[in-house]
Parts: C-alpha cells; sequence; structure tokens
C-alpha cells in the first residue's frame, strides 16, 4: 500500500479521529483544491461531510490521500493508472491489512509510547 520511505517527509498523523481539510492538506503536503478534485477522481476517497457541506476527513481517508500523492507525484502515475492501482489493490487485497501499513502505524505508536516515557 504505502511505501514506508516514501512519505519520510511528511508529519505524523496525529491521534484524532476527524481532521479538517486543512489540517489534512498539511499533513499530506497537498493543497485543499486537489483534495477536492481527488474527491470526484477515486471513488475510494468520502470524507464525512457535515453542517454546511464542511469535510471531515478520518484516519483512513489520510493514509488513502498520502497514497494516492505517492502514486501521482513520486511514482509518476497518472490520475487513471492510481485510480486502476488503487482498485487492483483493494480488489486484490480481500480484506487484509497491508503490511506497510501495519509497520507505519506501528512506527507512530513507537513515537507516541517514547513521547509517553519521557
Amino acid at each position: 500500500m504505502l511505501d514506508p520511505g516514501s512519505n519520510s517527509e511528511l508529519p505524523v498523523i496525529p491521534a484524532k479521529r476527524y481532521f479538517t481539510i486543512g489540517e489534512v492538506s498539511d499533513l499530506c503536503a497537498v493543497k485543499p483544491h486537489v483534495l477536492r478534485y481527488w474527491e470526484q477522481e477515486f471513488p475510494s476517497l468520502k470524507p464525512v461531510k457535515r453542517r454546511g457541506n464542511r469535510r471531515y476527513y478520518q484516519r483512513h481517508d489520510v493514509l488513502m490521500i498520502r497514497q494516492i500523492r505517492n502514486l501521482l507525484y513520486e511514482q509518476g502515475f497518472t490520475i487513471g493508472g492510481a485510480r486502476q492501482r488503487l482498485e487492483g489493490e483493494s480488489r486484490s487485497d480481500g480484506g487484509a491489512t497491508p503490511i506497510a501499513l501495519i509497520r507505519e502505524v506501528r512506527a507512530e505508536l513507537e513515537e507516541v509510547l517514547q513521547l509517553l516515557s519521557t
């Protein structure tokens, strides 16, 4: 799913339930208008919309955006190619959690543990 080294320059995702579009923009180094465009292009990217049509992204949305960013900006995929790649991964996964995602979550948990122990 996510290449662990590809998003190393991006900040750690905080332990929150919902993120605003501005927060996701900062976390993923992508402008808000690009995020809104990607919602149209990638059917699996569906943030929760609340009062006033405000978007609230969950952690899995942020991880998906980082994956899309990696495919488009670092691996050179077109939007159509990235969409096919994501659809292919979701079909081939069969509900299994990818190893790269587990490694990323583990690294973030270790950082939290280190912060709590100091």
